[in-house]
């Protein structure tokens, strides 16, 4: 009898230790550094265990806490799903098209800029370049959430991550494997995942206050009843899981969310700032702007011909014009559904314009020659203006609502720009009531913006930036949220801020600050909960009513139950 009761003791150590090492090693590596541990309760409690003889407790406190990193790593996986199908998605080999038109698989990262690729139908693009092909049908939203498929002709930019749906597409490759489009995405999702929210340093200071409690709670059970079991009742309930595993979940959740909204956090310590946020900063031009010109107006300097027939004519003219302003021109026209002429003989020269027959016509179209406080072009027939046609940028469709429903937040609204003054004015008039609310700064610098930045956080503001371009970076990098709208040739942007959007929509933004909050809100509410049932455990513990073998039966059910309320984040 005496050999097995031994043998079963022993057996018990060594399976305490085996279960107990890496945080006894964590452990006493922190208190080494001089820093506070959440695991020193959950240590105390098993020594006192073992000294006690309860060995069984100590076996079921291993047990709980390994339980506990299992729970933590399956709330992690989940609320990462999102995050690693960005990555999963990219593929690993290639077709290369090679000169003499034939094809061979080769990995992605031994393709060089200049080198063609053949992506078939349903694959992913894998490298950055433009198209070889005469055409192509694509599929972006997975980088910009627009539900649309998209026409591609030969020299359109194509970026990786987008979806080939049409017939197999030839891709000249433009930027190596580790500056494609898609790899910065990657490499932000993986620098957010590694990174420490500041929460659970939040976590660690509440901890501190926690342990106090429990040592006084314990002591107090001690000099009542003289018992150490009471004791190491009090210790076993009193375990920090719920300190430990509620914050990161919600915030890994969080992230989740937002990635559901094609919104990419590269920090989680954007996520704690932007809940309380006092003031926001926009660019204009792109960001609560369209960004890109709009036909406003069609001035008639002819009365030969009427604004309709006179927009079909510049129609045909720009129709397979890759400019911008051709495209504002051809929509346009589509949108007026009216009759479409046929050019021919056209021709396009850089910084003339571009001219075509039409109706046995010369037509051509150009901008104007004096300079004016409005974006136009010149529409001639035989050499004489007959149509001057205004283009503006114009507000996106849900500027004015969301900017409301932010100011009403209770935050203050800065809008800073590099536009001319008239010109920004004219979009705050399309702003309607709520311009009375905003502060404009125009004729703005990349260093003015950094500098009214800079001055918000002098006056103790807490600052969001919301941008789209290079010329926003350096005031992105400084606020306090960088937040910028993903285009591929704002690199420098995207790196300085901390949220990325990869689509335009502004509602984005407004639906970030609800994640921040809600996300915020149930970590916190994880925590008090977590404490708040530990505490009450506690004080039943000291006075008896609870044996250590079932508060520590008891205090995983409290752990399971923070995770779930943590796992709440994860809802977009």
């Amino acid at each position: 009898m005496f050999h097995y009761r031994t043998a079963a003791i022993l057996l018990a150590l060594v399976l305490v230790v085996m279960g107990s090492w890496k945080m006894i090693v964590e452990t006493v590596t922190a208190f080494l550094r001089k820093q506070f541990a959440l695991d020193y309760i959950a240590i105390l409690a098993i020594l006192v265990s073992i000294f006690t003889g309860q060995y069984l407790v100590a076996l079921v406190i291993v047990l709980m806490l390994s339980s506990g990193t299992q729970l933590e790593e399956y709330g992690m996986t989940k609320a990462q799903q999102s995050l690693t199908a960005l990555s999963d998605r990219i593929p690993k080999e290639v077709l290369r098209l090679n000169t003499d038109d034939h094809t061979d698989k080769v990995a992605i990262a031994s393709i060089v800029v200049g080198e063609r690729i053949l992506v078939r139908k349903g694959e992913v693009v894998p490298l950055d370049g433009v198209l070889d092909s005469t055409t192509a049908l694509t599929d972006e939203s997975s980088l910009t959430g627009e539900p649309y498929m998209l026409d591609k002709l030969k020299g359109d930019q194509i970026r990786s991550g987008i979806v080939n749906m049409g017939d197999v597409m030839i891709v000249r490759v433009t930027k190596p494997d580790n500056e494609s489009t898609y790899r910065k995405i990657i490499g932000m999702v993986q620098e957010a995942q590694q990174e420490k929210a500041p929460l659970i340093r939040l976590a660690d200071r509440y901890s501190t206050i926690f342990t106090i409690i429990t040592l006084v709670i314990a002591t107090f059970a001690y000099l009542i009843s003289h018992d150490i079991g009471r004791v190491l009742a009090v210790l076993v309930v009193a375990t920090p899981c719920p300190l430990i595993l509620a914050t990161p979940i919600a915030l890994f959740g969080g992230m989740n969310a937002s990635a559901k909204r094609r919104v990419l956090v590269k920090r989680l310590s954007a996520l704690e700032v932007l809940a309380r946020v006092t003031t926001f900063i926009f660019d204009k031009t792109g960001t609560i702007t369209l960004g890109k010109p709009i036909v406003t107006n069609v001035v008639m300097l002819d009365d030969s011909m009427d604004a309709s027939h006179a927009l079909q004519i510049a129609e045909a003219i720009e129709r397979n014009s890759l400019h911008p302003i051709a495209k504002a021109i051809v929509d346009a026209a589509r949108e007026k559904n009216g009759t479409q002429l046929s050019a021919r003989d056209i021709m396009e020269e850089t910084g003339v314009g571009i001219s075509a027959i039409i109706e046995d016509v010369r037509y051509h179209i150009s901008k104007m020659a004096q300079s004016h406080d409005i974006n136009a072009v010149e529409l001639k027939r035989e050499g004489k203006i007959v149509a001057r046609i205004e283009f503006e940028d114009t507000l996106k469709q849900d500027s004015t609502d969301i900017l409301k429903e932010i100011h009403n937040l209770g935050v203050k609204i800065h809008i800073f720009t590099g536009d001319k003054k008239e010109n920004a004015e004219k979009i705050l008039l399309q702003l309607g009531d709520i311009r009375e609310h905003l502060t404009l700064k125009a004729d703005c610098s990349p260093t003015e913006k950094k500098d009214g930045v800079a001055a918000l956080k002098a006056a103790g503001e807490v600052t969001a930036m919301v941008g789209d371009g290079i010329n926003d970076a350096p005031a992105l990098a400084l606020a306090d949220v960088g937040m910028v709208f993903s285009n591929e040739e704002q690199t420098a942007a995207s790196e300085a801020a901390d949220i990325v959007f990869l689509g335009g929509d502004l509602e984005d933004v407004k639906e970030t600050i609800r994640i921040a909050k809600r996300t915020i809100r149930i970590a916190l509410q994880s925590i008090f909960v977590g404490i708040g049932l530990s505490i009450v455990a506690m004080i039943f513990a000291s006075l008896g009513y609870i044996p250590a073998i079932i508060g520590a039966l008891l205090q995983e059910a409290i752990d399971v139950a923070v995770i779930l309320n943590a796992l709440r984040a994860s809802r977009a």
